[in-house]
């Protein structure tokens, strides 16, 4: 897969054989060797014996950081999730961490401070997660747990309360049932900086992929409980979470109607249970759970692909939100950080809203509501990253709250938070396009839950008043310009594939459009090599994205994803109408795609 332009080294792991990096046959026959044969990857080995194609893709690459950490397939590999590449990083980041407690004053008691771990539903990641936190336990670093699966920002979340110098989640998002994946954190509560990444990479890299692996983790788990070195977290530290994420809230009481019908689906990942109690503890009165999607299913077996940000996902929702009369239809991934909604138009039918559109509405909810108690700070601030809608900026700039970009990802947006204090800012909230939102700065990830309690509360806020969030976004685009959103992407999985994005990007660079669908281009913003703004305010680390901007107001972006086998593309247009923007952003975003797909 694709990642992104850092100082990240592409390899996690070095295939090596005499100084030469090894070839996938060469990689396959020594796992055939080295795993044993009763093993089920060892099975797996043998299955792929005669098939070249799955051979390659299993073993021509090395799992690498991309936005979210390590990604890919379960199963037997170097280019795969099993329990040799999982113990190798985790060796390496275990060494990581004893080198910088004894290099490093600040961190010194690194050691001491431990290391949180979470897990979501997915095949292998509560075996991952124990294995995990048996090796951090045998480098004498302390271990945080939870009894069972838990969202990712409420990961993120321990990591700051516990005072832990690092986090790691085996989560694979909203990636479909065959990924598995590991999300590294540190001490401030966001997923690993490049800086951070590239120290634990070089220990990574030094660690032998055979002796990393801790053949009895299962019977060391229970001792290292019993001596200490691990801890399992109790129900005290999810209510800790639940009152954070419930101090948000920005109307209560009599100015909610809080008999607003809702349907929530969790897609059979981690959010059944902490939404469900935010619900009940914010008083709301009439909301059902999509029952088929409820509980924890790896194979998620009646969405498929478990993205909320494809419609498809609400098919369940929509189903039980007629039969329930729901005005609002919730959905969270199976990590529970990302969130996406349907609302009831003008006409009644359920309409998916992307992940701008729902950003407009908690940014319009929170400046609003900020204004309207009076606690809007002199100095207040959002951040967004490149890709995401240019309205919200207007809606900020137009309460006297500046808005910030960033890169892609939440490390980015939420790591933008200490600079922020630095410059005497009070950070309000901070989004991205694809259905991420992090409402509270302790909170240092996208947070589906809460997310979730913005979006319920404004619906009851706005129903009391007569309102629909439909009307609301209307008033939004009345006031503030007609924008069209438009997020495809084109997925090309395998080695193929990521050749082929590469392809295109460079095709891109040095073929740029002087004009698009008869529009002249105005800027070309090639984030290669990074970009600081005429303010200085945002500098943007290099990043393998291309942003260009046309004459009329619209522009559109191209990147490839960090995390996904994907190239992904970003087309916005402000009009004189809603139809307008989106007619003149269908023809921009056909001329585009045309140009690119036609790079084999």
């Amino acid at each position: 897969m694709e990642v992104e332009q850092s100082s990240v080294p592409l390899s996690l792991f070095r295939n090596d054989l005499g100084g030469k990096r090894m070839g996938y046959q060469e990689m396959y026959e020594e796992w055939l060797k080295k795993v044993p044969e009763g093993d089920a990857l060892y099975s797996e080995l043998l299955a792929m014996k005669d098939d070249e194609k799955e051979k390659e893709e299993s073993f021509y690459q090395n799992l690498s950081f991309g936005t979210a950490g390590l990604r890919g397939k379960v199963g037997a590999g170097t280019n795969r999730m099993n329990v040799y590449t999982v113990s190798k990083a985790t060796q390496g980041i275990s060494d990581y961490i004893c080198q910088v407690s004894a290099s490093d004053e600040t961190l010194s008691d690194a050691k001491e401070r431990g290391v949180v771990i979470a897990h979501d539903p997915r095949h292998f990641s509560s075996e991952f997660a124990r294995l995990a936190a048996c090796i951090f336990a045998s480098h004498g670093i302390r271990v945080f747990t939870f009894p069972e699966l838990r969202p990712t920002p409420e990961l993120a979340y321990m990591i700051r309360r516990l005072h832990a110098v690092s986090g790691i989640n085996i989560t694979a998002s909203h990636n479909p049932k065959e990924y598995n994946g590991y999300k590294a954190y540190w001490e401030d509560g966001c997923q690993v900086s490049s800086e951070v990444a590239d120290g634990m990479t070089a220990c990574i890299e030094k660690v032998d992929l055979w002796s990393g692996y801790m053949e009895d983790a299962e019977d060391a788990f229970d001792m290292y409980v019993e001596d200490g070195m691990i801890t399992i977290l109790d129900e005290a530290y999810d209510r800790a979470y639940l009152d954070k994420i419930e101090s948000l809230k920005i109307h209560d009481g009599e100015e909610l109607d809080l008999t607003i019908p809702l349907v929530y689906t969790p897609l059979n990942g981690c959010g059944s249970v902490p939404f469900r109690e935010m619900l009940h503890d914010r008083g709301f009165k009439s909301f059902m759970i999509v029952p088929e999607q409820r509980d924890p299913d790896p194979d998620f077996t009646t969405v498929g692909y478990p993205n909320p940000e494809d419609p498809k996902a609400f098919a369940l929702s929509e189903k039980y939100g007629r039969e329930f009369g729901a005005e609002l239809l919730m959905a969270t991934d199976p990590d529970a950080d990302r969130f996406a909604i349907e609302i009831r138009d003008s006409e009644g039918n359920y309409v998916p809203l992307n992940g701008n559109q729902t950003g407009y509405l908690l940014v319009n909810y929170v400046l609003e509501g900020h204004k309207t108690a009076g606690t809007l700070p002199a100095k207040g601030a959002m951040v967004k990253s490149i890709v995401t809608s240019t309205l919200s900026t207007i809606m900020a700039e137009d309460y006297g709250v500046e808005m910030f970009e960033t890169l892609t990802g939440f490390k980015n947006i939420c790591g933008k938070i200490p600079y922020l204090h630095e410059n005497g800012y009070t950070y309000l909230f901070g989004y991205e396009e694809s259905v991420g939102y992090a409402a509270c700065e302790e909170i240092r990830d996208k947070d589906g839950i809460s997310a979730g309690m913005l979006v319920a509360e404004a619906a009851a806020y706005y129903r009391k008043q007569g309102k629909t969030l439909w009307d609301v976004l209307q008033d939004i685009y009345a006031k503030y310009g007609y924008f069209a959103e438009d997020e495809p992407n084109l997925v090309l999985e395998g080695i193929a594939g990521a050749e082929r994005i590469k392809r295109m990007m460079k095709w891109f660079r040095a073929n740029i459009p002087t004009s698009v669908a008869g529009i002249k281009v105005s800027e070309v913003r090639d984030y290669l090599d990074g970009y600081t703004d005429p303010t200085g305010k945002s500098n943007i680390p290099p990043q393998n994205a291309i942003r260009l901007f046309l004459e009329n107001g619209s522009w559109f972006a191209v990147r490839p994803s960090g995390t996904e086998p994907k190239i992904k593309f970003y087309f916005y247009s402000n009009q004189e109408s809603r139809e307008e923007a989106l007619a003149v952003n269908a023809r921009i975003r056909e001329d585009v795609l045309s140009r690119i797909e036609s790079v084999e």
